[in-house]
């Protein structure tokens, strides 16, 4: 259940927010780090959870007749805020050392498009009974972003923790990282790809990603 909500929450770009997100609300003041020219790494997370769930509400039966629609919208959110090239890297580790910035692209690309293909049409099944409180806002050691810590509240159980991790490129926010209870998305990600990545160069593990023989986050 944790990886494939973990999935998720790429598979919905990561969208500042988790596929179930709605009226978003912050909790307390966030301390924060040096924000960047877009505003606050929280208020990003804030702002997007209320664009997003806003409009799979409004749209959600012109999605579900058009899932061409949907992905397209799904990847518009994604490319505005998550850093997809910078997490692969991290993901990669350190099969991706040295490798040309094509190779993490194909690569970041590839799982993506897996995931998204597999779980998009799940952002229409939300609650718009549950919502985001963002906790906090604290740097990252060595100076490497933000962690914007969030729960998602739900009317039948107890919360669930969603952190975020972000950096500050090109003068905006980006998330690079999602943990659900505890759960890093980077980290499931390279401990899943460590083993084929051993033995194929990133392309092909690209291309079995692409001809879905190897699926993002297991079957």
């Amino acid at each position: 259940m944790k990886l494939r909500l973990t999935s998720l929450a790429l598979a919905s770009a990561l969208l500042a927010g988790a596929p179930v997100l709605a009226q978003a609300q912050a909790a307390q003041p966030a301390r924060t780090a040096a924000p960047a020219a877009q505003g606050s790494a929280s208020k990003l997370v804030l702002d997007s959870s209320s664009r997003i769930i806003g409009t799979l509400e409004s749209r959600r039966a012109e999605f579900r007749k058009n899932p061409t629609a949907l992905r397209q919208y799904v990847d518009t959110e994604f490319n505005r805020v998550f850093d997809r090239d910078y997490a692969a890297r991290l993901v990669l580790g350190v099969h991706g050392r040295g490798a040309p910035d094509s190779d993490i692209k194909l690569f970041a690309d590839a799982m993506a498009d897996n995931l998204m293909s597999r779980y998009g049409s799940s952002l229409l099944d939300f609650n718009s009974k549950l919502r985001v409180r963002v906790k906090s806002e604290t740097p990252l050691p060595g100076g490497r972003g933000v962690k914007v810590a969030s729960e998602l509240l739900r009317s039948d159980g107890e919360p669930v923790p969603i952190d975020y991790l972000m950096r500050n490129s090109g003068g905006q926010w980006k998330v690079f990282d999602v943990m659900i209870e505890g759960i890093s998305y980077v980290q499931t990600f390279k401990n899943q790809f460590d083993a084929p990545l051993r033995t194929k160069s990133i392309a092909q593990v690209a291309a079995d990603l692409r001809k879905g023989t190897l699926q993002a986050g297991g079957n």
